[in-house]
């Protein structure tokens, strides 16, 4: 068993191991961490606000090299944080080096976006009165931010809070997720071997009891949280004066009209509803079949779920993992089985033991059931039917919740009516609507949340706009 830190103005310090992070698949106890108490988080906001000059001050390339040597750091690391991610989020293990590969190219992207960061000169004469004005902005950092992650992706969407923040210069506090505070602490390992200012990073495990700090406290000018709806719009309610981004839950649609390839269509479709369990905010829940296709679609669909493998996600050949506690399975199960008791059928599936979740499809769902209006998080996906493309973009809309959605057809005037149409934050056209790749404007609509992140979009939110007016006498 490894004990972990906690980092508190970027020194290491255990004053305690009273967090418990267990094995998912075993539900053993896998590391002890140390937990920040009420008056930690405030030295660490209080570290934060004095580091706001010296972070601002570092020149651009001194920024750059910071991230440059995580990139580095990670890579000799790759093996250590796959497996730990493994292990504390029960991610198989071939979708935990992905998500080591994409906090390599999240942090690669920000070294690379930290020396171009600009302004632009303004032609103010636009009349007589403006006659010898001339006007130029700069970007800002914006100060010291607070940052919430979540359990299912927590390293990469750490990464998409943290390397933003040192690309710009905003000093951070850090909250990762109780039940997966191992990757986020061993990012701090890392960011520790460099040159930051003092101050500049916290990153402290907490109960939620004991984190209202990250939310309320005025010296923090962002907060940035990714997590669930109810969650993220309750912080935002609190959070008083400071700008707040968040990054929130879905019920993603995936539509295949009637000109897909089948066979691609559903090699996506099963990637995109059961990878690492479903517990991801824009996993395939509801498929939109058009009804010329749906029988064959189903029956393709129903047998490539079926020889999923399930189990250790330590073996190269699991799939489906445990999901991220007892709790959250039988939750869903009751989902499940409420959907069954209100006239819906079970394809293939349906079934728990503990933390595992079998792979499960269904239909004749009724819309109002949780399954189809809620965010599911779980290795579950609902099949339905439509008879004409704009009936379908009508379904898709028909969600509290706008992240992305998915839609395979071969027809460019059904793409760009969807694009025109669909109140979600992307449209991934020949795909599904899981996909993300870390450059990309990344963020939804509705309940989805509010910003986008993807490197150069966060950056700008972690910024503000300076403006300069020189006068010339006439």
């Amino acid at each position: 068993m490894k004990t972990f830190p906690y980092y508190l103005a970027n020194v290491p310090e255990t004053p305690n191991t009273d967090l418990e992070v267990t094995d998912k698949f075993s539900g053993e106890v896998a590391y002890r961490v140390a937990m920040a108490d009420a008056a930690t988080i405030d030295r660490g906001i209080a570290a934060a606000a004095a580091a706001a000059g010296p972070m601002a001050a570092m020149a651009p390339y001194e920024r750059q090299a910071v991230l440059n040597h995580c990139v580095k750091r990670f890579e000799e690391r790759a093996d250590e944080l796959a497996l730990s991610l493994c292990v504390e989020a029960g991610k198989p293990i071939k979708d935990a080096r992905g998500e080591v590969s994409r906090l390599v190219d999240t942090f690669r992207i920000a070294a690379e976006e930290s020396v171009r960061i600009g302004g632009e000169i303004m032609n103010l004469e636009i009349s007589p009165r403006a006659k010898g004005y001339r006007g130029m902005f700069k970007r800002v950092p914006i100060g010291p931010c607070s940052f919430i992650s979540p359990f299912n992706f927590p390293l990469n969407l750490a990464a998409h809070k943290v390397a933003p923040a040192i690309a710009v210069g905003c000093p951070f506090v850090l909250k990762p997720a109780s039940r997966t505070p191992i990757g986020a602490l061993i990012i701090g390992e890392v960011l520790a071997e460099t040159d930051l200012p003092k101050g500049s990073f916290s990153i402290l495990p907490c109960r939620r009891d004991g984190a209202d700090l990250f939310t309320t406290d005025d010296r923090l000018k962002l907060l940035s949280f990714t997590g669930s709806p109810g969650v993220g719009w309750d912080l935002k309610a609190k959070s008083g004066k400071k700008k707040v981004v968040l990054e929130l839950g879905g019920n993603a649609a995936c539509v295949v009209d009637e000109d897909a390839d089948l066979d691609d269509a559903v090699k996506r479709l099963v990637v995109g509803a059961f990878y690492q369990s479903g517990q991801s905010c824009i996993g395939v829940q509801r498929i939109l079949v058009h009804s010329s296709i749906y029988d064959d679609l189903k029956q393709r669909l129903v047998q490539a779920t079926k020889v999923l493998i399930s189990g250790d996600p330590k073996n190269e050949d699991t799939f489906i993992g445990p999901m991220i506690s007892v709790g959250e399975a039988e939750r869903l199960d009751k989902w499940i089985q409420s959907a069954v008791a209100a006239g819906g059928t079970i394809l293939c599936g349906g079934t728990r033991e503990g933390a595992m979740l079998q792979a499960t499809l269904m239909e004749n769902v009724p819309k109002d059931q949780p399954l189809c209006a809620e965010e599911a998080f779980g290795p579950v996906a609902i099949l339905s039917s439509f008879n004409s493309f704009d009936e379908a973009l009508v379904e898709v809309n028909d969600s509290e919740f706008g992240l992305q959605a998915g839609i395979f057809t071969r027809d460019l005037y059904k793409m760009q009516k969807a694009w025109d149409e669909l109140d979600v934050g992307g449209i991934i056209i020949g795909d599904v609507p899981s996909w993300r790749v870390d450059n990309m404007p990344y963020g939804g609509v509705k309940d989805s949340g509010l910003g986008r992140e993807g490197i150069r979009f966060a950056m700008e939110d972690m910024m503000e706009i300076r403006n300069l007016v020189i006068r010339t006498p006439q």
